[in-house]
């Protein structure tokens, strides 16, 4: 080749001519693309090579005259790729009009890798100039969603942890096959044992996602990609993973689904097989970390997260998640913060760089710099004395300036909850989640497991009242050991009481452990997504045959029970008198209800905040239920993240409610805005408000201006 140039990708997303021989020396650092623009614009976007011989009449040619290659007709240029993402594009060029070789666009794609690594590393020289350089040596913001309160401050620990490959070139081809296929055949036997685990259920689509792995990793095609690789002479090692960048920048181009999530199961394999190579355990690291860390995945399980559990995990950063996934459940009984939907901060972070995770705005730094942590560490130690204030309120009871009485209750689902019954100074447990105990477990909990779990539970609450959700499974909570059917629309379908209906054997164990861990105490079930209140009378009858049971086989049982519904579903809203009838206390699950409500999926980003659950449509629809549980003086509780934030909860107030129950780390600030509320001036301001029609000020505004002027903290 005549001519040889790199482009760096700079932080601003152009591409900067940083080093060339054959071109006019003077463009360096001086000539630039933006993506999309040009030769080597048109290859950092498409992440695919071009070979051509007659460059100047392609279409997407741009003439830069500062670099004098007018004179080149020949031109190949390959994408300098990491982890799939384009970090800038190398070239060679050639008067003479010529198509280069298969082998020598390899020799160029394999250069291209060993930059990569340069580029990655911050090795290459000068490449802090004028902002070139990537993403692993410079400070990084990126944006996410806030999926749990807090902000924390740490270390990056990688869920699974990247196999940093050195050795690139080989000595040896021979060899080097040899070593991938031995790995290989390691890989194969781990899949296997996988599968013939006498844990892993015989039918699921976890049983599937492991039968696909299988596939995968006897895939001739892809076998044969590495194999080529080494006989070009990379290392086994490096053959994995020059393959697989080229697979990732392939697949991450398709808009099909199921193809970007078949690009999750070749990362997986492939860092699996790297492992093997390198003789590392797959999976996290299970060593102790001396110093605050921040777990980044792609995603991960409740169960996984439980891991990681000590008093040096800060946050977890996801590129997925959603406010409803099993993790960030488990993540805020842990009160750890979550940011999720972080696009790319696997391909930014690495091991053991600074980070900070703001659970509050869903913001993340990688490397922040020294002002950016001075402030968040200032923002820490004010949210701590203002935690402090908070603990302070603890034992002060919950009633307002104007002395009306309000029931702040918690919401839990797992026993590492149950600590923060006494440390948040809730009236008791308004929800205990009891799917979660079958989401973290790798088989079906037995019936004495759960009566365990139950009794573990009413003995931390003492004389407080716990109130157990029957299990709400189905939809997006799909338990690993039971077959999934693939639904057009989960939210809306077989899940909850419909579920256990139709397979009462789950739900009778459950109902049986319940009665038995409640003996001779007040036991309070409570039913989700009911939509009829036939379906009440179904699971009465259901829990009376298992009293009677109970009872003719001389088993105590609870001296009262309570049987209770959750509204969720709107349909509700039309059958109120009916429902309060029906049942001996009412929960409205506000989450669930408020995007039935508006028809929002509270898991999509692009929807998740164009609709405000303290909009007058949503409040008139609470208050309604308030006026109905009034009129048969049935005892109502809100469950839900708007009983959580003070101003939401103060809507709350003022449209009646007198218990809402919410995650321990709330109570605090919601208690020190009820006692400084005075509740009848409030209700005299809202209610009219409320009956406004909308296009004016909003409610949340309302709110926020009334809380001000009154010196209510919010």
């Amino acid at each position: 080749a005549e001519v040889c140039s790199v482009y760096v990708l700079r932080s601003d997303g152009v591409l900067e001519l940083f080093a060339t021989e054959g071109l006019n020396p003077g463009s360096v650092h001086e000539a630039s693309l933006k993506i999309g623009q040009g030769l080597v614009g048109t290859i950092a976007s498409t992440a695919r090579p071009l070979n051509l011989s007659d460059a100047q009449h392609h279409p997407a040619f741009a003439y830069l005259p500062e670099t004098g290659e007018e004179i080149y007709n020949s031109f190949l240029g390959v994408p300098i790729l990491r982890a799939g993402r384009p970090l800038g594009v190398l070239v060679v060029q050639n008067q003479a009009q010529r198509n280069y070789r298969d082998d020598e666009v390899e020799a160029l794609e394999t250069t291209a890798m060993v930059l990569a690594e340069l580029i990655a590393a911050g090795q290459l020289e000068g490449l802090d100039k004028k902002g070139a350089g990537l993403d692993l040596s410079r400070p990084q913001r990126l944006e996410g969603v806030a999926l749990a309160d807090g902000i924390g401050l740490g270390y990056v620990v990688l869920h699974e942890p990247r196999v940093l490959v050195t050795n690139l070139f080989n000595e040896n081809a021979e060899f080097e096959t040899r070593r991938l296929h031995e790995s290989l055949g390691k890989l194969r036997i781990s899949i296997d044992d996988m599968l013939e685990r006498p844990d892993v259920a015989r039918d699921g689509e976890h049983r599937e996602v492991l039968e696909t792995y299988r596939m995968f990793a006897n895939d001739r095609g892809w076998v044969r990609r590495m194999e080529e690789q080494i006989v070009n002479g990379l290392t086994a090692e490096a053959a994995v993973e020059k393959v697989q960048s080229d697979n990732r920048a392939r697949m991450m181009r398709q808009s099909d689904p199921y193809l970007r999530e078949r690009l999750h199961d070749f990362d997986d394999l492939a860092y699996r097989l790297l492992r093997e190579l390198v003789g590392k355990p797959h999976g996290p690291l299970k060593e102790k970390s001396t110093r605050d860390y921040i777990v980044v995945a792609r995603n991960m399980g409740a169960a996984e997260l439980l891991d990681y559990n000590g008093p040096q995990l800060r946050g977890l950063v996801l590129e997925e998640g959603a406010p409803t996934s099993h993790v960030v459940i488990v993540a805020r009984a842990l009160g750890i913060p979550v940011v999720g939907q972080v696009q790319n901060v696997l391909s930014l972070a690495d091991t053991d760089n600074a980070i900070i995770a703001d659970g509050l705005d869903g913001e993340v730094y990688v490397r922040p710099t020294e002002e950016i942590q001075s402030a968040y560490s200032e923002k820490v130690r004010f949210r701590a004395k203002r935690q402090e204030i908070y603990d302070k309120l603890r034992d002060e009871p919950a009633v307002s300036k104007d002395g009306v009485a309000v029931n702040l209750l918690m919401n839990a689902g797992l026993l590492m909850d149950l600590p923060n019954l006494e440390r948040s100074g809730a009236k008791g447990i308004g929800l205990f989640r009891t799917e979660l105990q079958f989401m973290v477990a790798s088989h079906m909990p037995r019936p004495n497991e759960q009566e365990n779990l139950y009794s573990a539970v009413l003995e931390a609450a003492g004389s407080l009242p716990v109130t157990f959700r029957t299990l709400d499974i189905g939809g997006d909570k799909v338990l690993p050991y039971m077959r999934h059917e693939q639904e057009e629309n989960p939210a809306l379908g077989w899940r909850a009481v419909r579920l256990s209906l139709d397979r009462p054997g789950l739900l009778r164990p459950q109902i049986r452990a319940l009665l038995k861990a409640a003996a001779n105490r007040e036991l309070r079930v409570m039913i989700p997504m009911v939509s009829e209140t036939r379906e009440i009378t179904a699971v009465r009858k259901l829990i009376n045959r298992e009293v009677e049971l109970l009872t003719r086989f001389g088993h105590s049982v609870p001296r009262r029970l309570a049987v209770g519904a959750m509204i969720e579903v709107p349909s509700l809203l039309f059958q109120l008198d009916e429902l309060m009838q029906a049942v001996d206390f009412v929960s409205v699950g506000s989450n669930d209800l408020f995007q039935f409500m508006f028809a929002s999926d509270r898991g999509n980003p692009r929807i998740a905040k164009r609709f405000d659950p303290m909009s007058r449509p949503f409040l008139r629809a609470l208050r309604r239920i308030v006026d109905a549980a009034a009129r048969f003086d049935t005892p109502l509780t809100l469950c839900g993240e708007i009983a959580g934030k003070p101003i939401s909860a103060l809507a709350l107030l003022g449209i009646g409610f007198r218990s809402i129950s919410m995650s321990a780390v709330y109570i605090g600030p919601v208690k020190a805005m009820l006692i400084e509320t005075d509740i009848a001036r409030l209700e005299q301001a809202l209610l009219p408000e409320l009956d406004k029609p909308s296009g004016g000020q909003t409610m949340r505004e309302f709110l926020t201006d009334y809380a001000a002027q009154n010196g209510i903290p919010y």
